[in-house]
């Protein structure tokens, strides 16, 4: 089944053709999906034997909200979907100054088994598709009767193993055709994939990176990181320069502090080394709960003073704002299994 959701107008028009029908329908079609329908026999305007076309030969992907789960201590708002093919997959939106900001996933479970990670614990089902990712968007936006103006891909998924699509869906919703979200207001979030992370810089798109790094050594990061031992710090830093200097971006690394295991002093000073003259800013997370896990977040004061020694080697270092705890909406809480009674 083709995915039109997921087509450009040009995309759509060669579709069209191809199958002998009059190239200014795209531009019907792709109205009509503007409009948020969800059966082809909503098209009013297009004739009944393109409709019967679509039918047989396409499908119009969605993300259908089953369960909204609202924050008590902020704004925060935690949404299930369930997509055409019935898996589920968790995005959180989230309100700023600045406007709403959406967090979605890009993939149904996720390979990496980062061991601080809900997603990773849940396994992986499939990847998902450009359309599918819009979708998440337009659901909460339908949701929370608001324009959603920011947009991270930090949600269920690595990113960066979903690259082909993940790079058309940024083409798509940042264009006319969809969401129009500008690409400056949109962040991508990876594990460190290093070639990807290169082939990534060479598109010299406008959005953001974001590396999750949380370790400076590679014994560190290989035990909760499993990544690491195909991506070393020394390759995912390379990597990290070549962005740089190829877009003349600011990079992000996020790093979970976690209790006892990368939160000492001796940690602060060696990722700061690390860091050093790379124009970047580091996201420190106090490391959310995760069933299983074991893990405590590092205490205030130790939160601190890891702010303060990165900031002494000229290292720009805050502490990520907590949103959405209460609902489990946190960064490495989400996840792909459920019960029956959460759907």
């Amino acid at each position: 089944m083709t995915d039109i959701k997921s087509m450009n107008l040009s995309e759509m028009t060669a579709y069209l053709v191809e199958n002998g029908f009059e190239k200014f329908r795209s531009k019907q079609v792709l109205n009509w999906i503007k409009q948020d329908v969800t059966s082809f026999d909503d098209m009013k305007n297009i004739p009944q034997k393109l409709r019967n076309f679509l039918k047989s030969d396409a499908y119009l992907a969605c993300a259908e909200i089953v369960r909204v789960q609202r924050s008590r201590l902020d704004d925060t708002v935690k949404y299930l979907f369930r997509l055409y093919d019935g898996e589920y997959v968790e995005g959180v939106l989230m309100h700023y100054h600045h406007g709403r900001t959406m967090c979605i996933s890009s993939q149904v479970g996720c390979k990496m088994g980062c061991t601080f990670c809900a997603t990773g614990k849940s396994g992986f089902s499939r990847s998902l598709t450009a359309s599918e990712m819009v979708a998440q968007i337009r659901s909460a936006e339908i949701d929370c009767g608001e324009r959603v103006s920011n947009v991270v891909l930090m949600g269920m998924g690595e990113p960066f193993d979903n690259f082909d699509n993940v790079i058309r869906f940024l083409k798509l919703v940042s264009s006319e055709d969809s969401l129009h979200i500008g690409m400056r207001h949109i962040t991508v979030s990876t594990c460190g994939i290093e070639p990807r992370m290169k082939e990534f810089a060479d598109l010299e798109l406008q959005c953001g990176l974001s590396v999750s790094l949380h370790a400076p050594n590679d014994i560190m990061r290989s035990r909760t990181m499993p990544v690491n031992r195909r991506y070393p710090i020394a390759e995912v830093m390379e990597a990290s320069r070549y962005y740089v200097d190829k877009t003349n971006r600011r990079i992000t690394f996020e790093y979970a502090l976690i209790d006892g295991e990368n939160d000492s002093d001796e940690t602060a000073r060696e990722l700061a080394k690390l860091l050093k003259g790379l124009l970047c800013h580091v996201n420190l997370i106090p490391v959310n709960n995760v069933t299983g896990a074991g893990y405590k977040k590092s205490s205030l004061q130790r939160q601190q003073t890891f702010v303060d020694i990165l900031s002494g080697y000229g290292v720009n270092a805050t502490v990520r704002r907590t949103l959405g705890s209460d609902i489990d909406a946190s960064c490495g809480q989400l996840k792909r299994n459920f019960t029956k009674g959460d759907v």
